[in-house]
């Protein structure tokens, strides 16, 4: 059997009275005379070759099992279209379509996901590209253009075409299992930490490759993961810097100790908003660089 294609309106018309419960408090809300309604449903059933819905012996119409398999498909439908007018009326605002972003790893996570909730709550069309990315890597996404915006660490070096704007910080602490040589001793002299394996982030950018961040061991094991340096260390294999939020159960419970060496006693592990000075950005972006701000401001 062939199957007319019902327009918008007429879906429109199909759910206004699925939702009101009658023609006529579908009409009030459409603002449409109440034959103009019935005769749009009728029409529709007339296109689709179904009946919608049984008016016999009720005042109020009652879906039938074929508007009833139809109306999640037709809402479907009228949502799609609706935000893709929501897209075109903020894209001609000037706000962004789709908006990649780029994240340190050190960043703590409960912010992060706190963060991307309101976003999506408040730029629901906005098509977001999250990236998890470590040290100069950060940059290079931006640089490149995978990344419109970029929240990283210590500058390693200088990228002439971005800007940058510093946005909070956290404690970067150095850290072992209790059981770690390190651990043990009451005071580690000064160039003790250089004889044991160093467990160091891998920094995958070409921006920055051959530059070492905090690394003073003349053995170091690298891993671009960091729950994966986090575990090594908690088995005593090696001793590292790591966030100290992300670190602070395992030191409240004494799975890992905090490392007093001499030369590197833990720092402030500076974020900062990246972007490139050509592409200044838009609505969604600049939402973000102030929300990570705040944020990072109460952590």
């Amino acid at each position: 059997m062939d199957v007319g294609q019902p327009t918008l309106d007429q879906l429109r018309l199909f759910l206004a009275v699925v939702d009101e419960g009658s023609f006529n408090a579908a009409a009030r809300r459409l603002g449409r005379a109440i034959s103009a309604v019935s005769y749009g449903i009728v029409t529709l059933e007339s296109q689709l070759g179904v009946t919608l819905f049984d008016r016999e012996g009720s005042r109020r119409p009652v879906l039938t099992p074929a508007g009833k398999a139809m109306l999640a498909q037709a809402r479907a439908v009228a949502d799609d279209v609706d935000a893709l007018m929501a897209g075109v009326r903020n894209f001609s605002r000037g706000l962004e379509a789709e908006l990649g972003l780029a994240i340190d790893v050190m960043f703590p996570t409960p912010l992060l996901a706190a963060i991307l909730r309101s976003f999506q709550e408040m730029f629901p069309t906005v098509l977001l590209r999250l990236h998890v990315e470590a040290l100069g890597t950060i940059a290079g996404l931006v640089v490149d253009g995978d990344a419109q915006l970029g929240i990283g660490g210590p500058e390693l070096v200088g990228v002439p075409d971005l800007q940058r704007e510093a946005i909070g910080e956290i404690d970067l602490v150095p850290v072992a299992a209790p059981d770690h040589p390190l651990a043990r001793m009451d005071m580690i002299p000064p160039g003790e930490a250089r004889k044991h394996r160093q467990l160091v982030l891998t920094d995958r950018s070409k921006l920055t490759e051959g530059r070492d961040f905090s690394v003073f061991s003349d053995s170091t094991w690298r891993l671009g993961d960091l729950g994966a340096r986090h575990a090594l260390m908690r088995e005593g294999i090696g001793w590292g810097n790591m966030p100290l939020h992300l670190v602070a159960n395992d030191l409240a419970s004494g799975r890992l100790k905090r490392l007093a060496i001499p030369e590197w006693p833990g720092m402030a592990y500076r974020f900062h908003a990246l972007w490139r000075r050509d592409c200044p950005g838009g609505p969604a972006q600049n939402w973000l660089r102030e929300a990570f701000r705040q944020r990072l401001a109460t952590f």
